[in-house]
């Protein structure tokens, strides 16, 4: 048996039909050089279009949506937090109106990023669908036949057999379909085809880019996201009224909300009491009762953190938890104006250290029957460090409880029509209650004391504290879609890194002197090893059913040998 190596460089005009042999392994679309065309209309819209749905601008879409997402990942953004960006505008008086003309506080609805999403669906689009065209062409047909020179291919072999041209094609015709190969016989040779799964990798890839596409630009317009602090034994109805903030896509519809409803029964939180992971949360619950429609039988189950309960569409995920402190107020008369009501505060620290203000908006009478306002700025800590101590909670249970507040009278400014939150207390027309030292008059409360107001004003009694717990309500249309897309772009992307489009031909004519010489050759997409380590594979097997010819010289040919050409990887 002889090895042979192929030349290092072809010549030109030297096998014209190796272009033909090695051509269309891959699916990609030829770049050729931009031709300016014709002038015209239809001559630029078709120069427009060749543009637009090559791999270059293709990539150079995908690099800017992903340079696009960076400001909305930096910058507050109006329908997440419209809080932060008003906070953003009131401290940056001179970026905020740039941002607003560049549309930063709103990245994913405005017209430039629309705009890059657009053109790249499209560019996709008019990328994979005709190459899907070309690949299924390519399946439809057959390898092409061998080169009239394999010397000339990466990977290559030759020896001499006494047996039959027509038994070393037939072995070698049912070797290469035992190893999955497009095999068929052409002329004096057998041409095979394997990895095919590259390309349908290649295209699974960037169906699931439209996919994806798809599912994100769905979800967007037709989401909706809602929030609601509900406190033990009040119940919750999901209609656009009863939220606490909600925002929702472009094309959503107030009848598109499920008809559901459900009653926080209880909320159970247990802590970490000692170590280095002390208040860290180990039982975090909320025990609900809940309904379907207008008349649904009511069922009971328990929601937990990262376990929603899901009704139609929707998911209602426990996100928060905290206290409201239950207090009695009662005015300069002693009638009672707010009766064991309680009042939500929001959490400051992971040790639910909290802060609010109870509002006294009706029926308030001062000592000389003077109607006015009340108003108290709380501060409420689960688990007070005693007397001296910082006002911070040590630990996040109720231990000891204590709720701080600091006293003001005058006008609330709710009746002003102007919206503001439940939470804050605006004092641009309130008066502080002072001490007998001219000081903001302040107390801090046990569960069962009293705040008595200077000048017969009043008095505050601290109750008790119910806990309450904040649910978030969301719908997020074609979610699952997207997951999918993201599952098949993996995979996708995986078969066209590691699977390799290769083509193996075996060819056996009768020599001069009568003997059958047998030479095999490989081709691949790419440069690897893989290729001169197969057809080795291959060569051994069908060596052992058509052995070489013994030589004048040696009494035994040895066994095949695939020698790389020049440039191939060993």
């Amino acid at each position: 048996m002889s090895n042979t190596t192929a030349d290092k460089t072809p010549k030109a005009g030297d096998d014209q039909d190796l272009g033909a042999a090695g051509s269309q392994l891959s699916t990609a679309p030829k770049e050729e050089a931009p031709n300016l065309p014709a002038l015209g209309v239809i001559g630029w819209a078709r120069w427009f279009w060749r543009q637009l749905t090559s791999m270059r601008v293709a990539l150079l879409l995908l690099l800017l949506l992903s340079l696009g997402a960076i400001p909305g990942s930096l910058i507050p953004q109006s329908g997440i937090d419209a809080l932060a960006v008003e906070d953003f505008r009131e401290r940056h008086d001179v970026l905020a109106p740039i941002y607003d003309k560049l549309g930063l506080f709103h990245v994913y609805s405005s017209v430039w990023f629309s705009a890059i999403y657009i053109l790249l669906f499209v560019s996709l689009i008019g990328c994979i669908v005709p190459r899907t065209w070309q690949f299924v062409g390519q399946l439809r047909g057959r390898p092409p036949g061998a080169p009239r020179r394999l010397t000339r291919l990466p990977a290559y072999t030759t020896w001499r057999t006494e047996a039959e041209p027509e038994q070393v094609r037939e072995a070698a015709l049912a070797l290469l379909k035992k190893r999955r190969f497009r095999a068929h016989t052409v002329g004096d040779a057998v041409a095979a085809e394997k990895g095919y799964l590259r390309e349908v990798g290649n295209l699974a890839f960037h169906i699931a880019l439209i996919v994806m596409l798809i599912a994100f630009a769905w979800g967007q317009l037709f989401k909706y996201e809602g929030n609601k602090l509900i406190l033990e034994g009040d119940g919750f109805a999901n209609t656009l009224t009863q939220y606490d903030d909600f925002k929702s896509g472009n094309l959503f519809g107030q009848d598109d909300l499920d008809a559901f409803s459900f009653r926080l029964n209880d909320f159970k939180g247990t802590y970490e009491p000692t170590g280095p992971n002390r208040g860290t949360p180990r039982t975090y619950e909320a025990d609900v009762t809940y309904s379907v429609g207008a008349y649904g039988k009511e069922k009971r189950t328990t929601i937990k953190v990262n376990e929603p309960l899901e009704i139609d569409g929707s998911k209602v995920y426990l996100v928060s938890h905290g206290y409201a402190p239950i207090v009695t107020v009662k005015d300069g008369r002693g009638e009672v104006v707010m009766d064991k009501q309680a009042v939500a505060l929001l959490p400051l620290d992971a040790n639910v250290t909290s802060s609010g203000a109870i509002k006294v908006m009706d029926g308030y009478r001062d000592a000389k029957g003077k109607k006015e306002q009340l108003g108290f700025q709380a501060f409420f800590l689960p688990t007070y460090g005693g007397k001296g101590s910082t006002m911070v909670s040590m630990f996040p249970a109720l231990i000891n409880p204590m709720l701080a507040l600091n006293a003001y009278h005058g006008d609330l400014g709710v009746d002003a029509g102007i919206p503001q939150s439940v939470y804050q207390l605006d004092k641009r027309k309130m008066k502080e209650f002072k001490d007998s030292d001219g000081e903001l008059f302040k107390k801090q409360l046990k569960i069962g004391e009293t705040m008595t107001l200077p000048n017969g004003a009043g008095s505050v009694t601290f109750d008790g504290v119910q806990e309450w717990a904040g649910f978030q309500v969301t719908q997020q249309p074609a979610s699952g879609w997207a997951l999918a897309g993201s599952v098949a772009a993996i995979f996708g992307l995986a078969a066209s890194l590691f699977v390799q489009r290769r083509r193996v031909w075996v060819r056996a004519v009768k020599g001069a002197d009568g003997v059958t010489v047998v030479e095999m050759a490989g081709l691949g997409r790419s440069e690897s090893a893989k290729v001169p380590e197969e057809l080795g594979d291959l060569a051994g097997i069908l060596y052992e059913q058509a052995p070489g010819a013994p030589d004048d010289d040696t009494p035994e040919s040895p066994d095949p040998q695939v020698v790389p050409a020049e440039g191939a990887e060993k």
